[in-house]
């Protein structure tokens, strides 16, 4: 059976209608994940749902453990990966209510971990292309056909927060061509990478970011107003998207480490291997996870 992850931000911490489900503890070498992950069935589809700040919403950006969280999903059997998050928008034309499906980030982050390797081994994996193709064109396909308004393609930044944008930011990322604005997924799409998941985010534009003086400055009420509707809309959008994903991946998600680890074999540690074997096992030899 094909399993979707699926990780919850601002305002989705539940998906609804799953049926056989049950909240699951995942241990992991890197720490406790952001909450318990709730593991069930949609339309016959296996699905394992996070709460990206936890239930009730009690983890900043800064504080999540990325790694955990991916790291879980895969060891739960995650294929794909949709993370749910609201963000700001750069350009007029995306409007609050509407949905994104960006294929590009930019880093404004300080400090955060977003691999699984070090400590002995080393990988480096492409990410030209953060997102998977095919999972990103799947969810615009249907996403229009759930009668969203959807942009499919373009550059989300990803800032530190928890605050939002100065004015000057703002100008900024747009000068860049950034379309929109929001503080976590970055790290996700690194992550999932790493761990072979086929990775896309349905980012639910819940305001114009502060360039946009006309409609004055971001307003943490608004903004939950909008969340509301777009979160309904992002849950009706995975519902249709899950008879259509494939039992078999052929994109290079599925492989993207084949090539990345670079370390000789024999001088990574034992520890390491072990930590690893969940993400990398297959290609870091046949004593993995033993012991």
């Amino acid at each position: 059976m094909t399993t979707l992850g699926v990780i919850g931000g601002s305002g989705l911490y539940q998906m609804s209608d799953m049926q056989h489900g049950e909240w699951v503890s995942v241990d992991t070498p890197f720490g406790a994940p952001s909450d318990d992950y709730f593991v069930g069935e949609l339309d016959g589809v296996r699905v394992v749902f996070l709460p990206r700040h936890g239930r009730g919403h009690r983890i900043l950006p800064s504080e999540l453990n990325f790694r955990a969280n991916i790291y879980g999903m895969k060891k739960l059997g995650a294929e794909y990966l949709i993370a749910v998050s609201a963000v700001g928008s750069l350009k007029k034309e995306i409007a609050p209510g509407e949905i994104v499906i960006p294929d590009q980030f930019i880093d404004r982050t300080f400090g955060r971990t977003g691999t699984f390797f070090g400590r002995g081994v080393v990988a480096h994996v492409a990410f030209a292309d953060p997102v998977c193709s095919v999972l990103g064109k799947l969810l615009a396909e249907v996403g229009r056909e759930s009668g969203a308004t959807i942009h499919h393609g373009g550059t989300y930044i990803c800032m530190e927060g928890p605050q939002f944008s100065t004015r000057a930011e703002s100008f900024l990322y747009r000068s860049w061509g950034a379309d929109i604005i929001g503080m976590t997924n970055l790290q996700e799409a690194k992550l999932a990478r790493e761990a072979e998941l086929c990775f896309a985010t349905l980012a639910l534009a819940t305001d114009y970011d502060c360039w946009n003086t006309e409609h004055g400055d971001v307003v943490i009420e608004d903004i939950l107003a909008i969340l509301g509707k777009n979160v309904a809309t992002a849950q009706a959008i995975i519902r249709r998207a899950l008879p259509r994903l494939s039992t078999v991946r052929t994109c290079p998600c599925a492989s993207a480490l084949r090539d990345a680890i670079i370390t000789d074999r024999s001088m990574i540690p034992a520890q390491v291997k072990q930590d690893l074997h969940v993400i990398a096992g297959r290609y870091l030899g046949e004593e993995e996870g033993k012991g």
